[in-house]
């Protein structure tokens, strides 16, 4: 009886305590499973299917965990936003915020398990898969993915956004240059890999878009805890959102704009990009006193790093790829440590009543 209970009492409450979201979390994962193994049956029933490529294994747990993602994601956060609606130091995520969010977590089950297919076609050559195996196999990576996106949306902070940012440049920008037709793209430039119709531009492409949508949330977040207390806070508080935001803008129009199509605006938005993260890397001292000395000397150093590639590149000592991945692996390393060291800052001061509260509270204890 009290096992029956309980599980009531996490359907009605999904989000009330740890044990509860873990339940459904597990919940969530079994229905995955089941989802998963039903769809597998289906396709494969009656032949063996190999394991990376069309019509595969791979394509299709590579999808199913990209649709149930982004549906566990924006389901997820609909449980706990009544929950989290008192806390006024938290900021508010808007139906596009959950849009980027969810999609982001989508293209890395995507991406991710096509990789991972990719490699196991690579270690058992012209292995197939039998349709019962398939269906487990299906099943618990839907179930997996299911099961570990639900407990990283409920838990969303600035550092599990810098997380999942890291990991969906990461995870994009390998399976773009995996998938890329010509293998010697690397001679020519980064922005090379946008310019053809296959699979790897779409890839590249579409991993700037959705990362600057991602940026442009995690803005928010980010500087949601700095002081905003004087007119003057107020006013560098929203420098800094803007500034990020506008990094993020700029990234996805990096992507809008192909290179082949529109190279006045795409190396438009890639230097104003630069522009825009050196001045706030400047001026990040003033803007925000309390930042860690260390922080900002990584910053200086980084932007010294950007000025010596641009007279290597000028030299010809570097080509243009190796200069723009070196320049934005410091550029994306610094927002997400940046993103980190505000999501560890300090939350505003507690209410007056609570203050009060505090002493009786412990008394009674």
């Amino acid at each position: 009886m009290t096992q029956s209970t309980s599980i009531v009492r996490v359907f009605r409450h999904p989000a009330e305590s740890r044990e509860s979201v873990e339940s459904v979390a597990l919940m969530v994962g079994a229905a995955g499973f089941l989802l998963g193994a039903l769809i597998a049956t289906l396709f494969f029933w009656g032949g063996a299917v190999p394991i990376a490529g069309p019509g595969s294994l791979g394509q299709l747990v590579a999808v199913c965990s990209a649709i149930v993602a982004l549906a566990v994601v924006v389901w997820a956060r609909m449980l706990v936003r009544p929950r989290r609606a008192v806390a006024e130091s938290e900021p508010r995520l808007r139906w596009f915020d959950t849009a980027a969010i969810a999609l982001t977590y989508a293209m890395i089950a995507l991406l991710g398990w096509v990789g991972v297919a990719a490699v196991l076609a690579e270690s058992f050559v012209d292995a197939v898969v039998f349709p019962f195996s398939a269906a487990l196999l299906a099943g618990v990576g839907v179930a997996l993915t299911a099961y570990v996106v639900f407990l990283s949306a409920v838990h969303l902070t600035p550092i599990h956004l810098s997380l999942v940012l890291a990991l969906f440049l990461v995870v994009g920008m390998l399976t773009s240059m995996l998938s890329a037709a010509d293998p010697h793209w690397w001679q020519k430039n980064l922005s090379s890999l946008g310019m053809t119709d296959d699979l790897s531009a779409r890839a590249f492409n579409l991993t700037l878009i959705i990362a600057g949508a991602l940026v442009t949330t995690i803005a928010n977040f980010a500087t949601a805890s700095l002081p905003a207390d004087t007119d003057e806070e107020r006013r560098h508080r929203r420098f800094v959102r803007v500034a990020l935001m506008l990094i993020g803008v700029l990234l996805a129009c990096v992507g809008i704009f192909p290179v082949d199509e529109s190279l006045q605006l795409h190396n438009l938005s890639a230097t104003g990009m630069a522009i825009v993260y050196v001045t706030l890397v400047l001026r990040l001292r003033t803007l925000i006193p309390s930042t860690p000395r260390v922080f900002l000397l990584v910053g200086y150093v980084f932007v010294g790093v950007i000025v010596l590639l641009a007279v290597l590149f000028i030299t010809g000592y570097y080509n243009l790829t190796a200069v723009e991945l070196v320049l934005a692996v410091l550029v994306f390393s610094w927002l997400i440590v940046f993103m980190r060291n505000q999501g560890l800052s300090p939350q505003q001061p507690p209410p007056a009543g609570a203050a009060s509260a505090a002493p009786s509270t412990t008394g009674v204890a």
